[in-house]
């Protein structure tokens, strides 16, 4: 029967090690599994240990695609789990890497709910409505999605209404080129966009206005 005659390093894959069979390179393992399904040189490969290989180099594959994906950029659980399947990898095994990716800390909604808030927050101006819209967009479960709000705003002292001010002023400077009922127009879309209520919005509106025309008579 077929036998493991060498395990080394993969050449190309830092931590990944190429399991060679009678002689011949046919599988790409992580040393966890190899670990896991007892495998070292002189294992007879039967057809359920060649099963239980198959399955877990395919599923490394799908695993080292999910971490050049968060590598990229960081994702909620199940933005990642979509993005892998539409890119065609098999949903069960997209399944499996999830819970390893999640059970190693590598995956964390909470966090990630916490870092997308920090960063649109301060960065963009969302409001806490368009947050919320956002983190559920990318699939980020109801409770943590509010607490994850809850925590950076009042770490930031964030509020909608001081946050709704701050963001008109900033944009307004970029509009002074315009007259004034097109920056009214443009001003209003961008916050509107935001998620802001529009009540809120109204007021700011004449706020800002009111100061930018002061300004000029000035």
């Amino acid at each position: 029967m077929p036998t493991i005659t060498a395990i080394t390093p993969h050449v190309r894959k830092p931590g990944r090690f190429a399991v060679h069979i009678d002689g011949r390179f046919d599988f790409t393992l992580s040393l966890e599994a190899i670990e896991r399904l007892r495998l070292g040189l002189g294992t007879v490969v039967d057809d359920r240990t060649a099963h239980a290989v198959e399955r877990e180099a395919a599923v490394l594959a799908t695993f080292d695609r999910a971490l050049d994906m968060l590598a990229s950029r960081a994702r909620s659980s199940a933005e990642l789990r979509r993005l892998l399947v539409r890119k065609g990898e098999p949903a069960d095994q997209v399944n499996v890497v999830i819970e390893r990716l999640l059970a190693s800390g590598l995956l964390d909604d909470a966090l990630f709910a916490r870092q997308f808030t920090r960063s649109k927050a301060l960065g963009a101006g969302l409001s806490r409505r368009r947050l919320r819209q956002e983190l559920a967009r990318k699939g980020v479960p109801r409770d943590v999605s509010d607490d994850a709000i809850d925590e950076v705003l009042a770490e930031e002292h964030i509020d909608d209404s001081t946050s709704i001010e701050r963001v008109a002023r900033k944009k307004l400077r970029t509009l002074s080129r315009f007259d004034i009922a097109t920056k009214r127009r443009r001003l209003y879309a961008f916050l509107a966009r935001r998620g802001y209520d529009v009540d809120d919005i109204s007021r700011v509106l004449r706020d800002v206005m009111e100061d930018s025309a002061g300004e000029g008579q000035d």
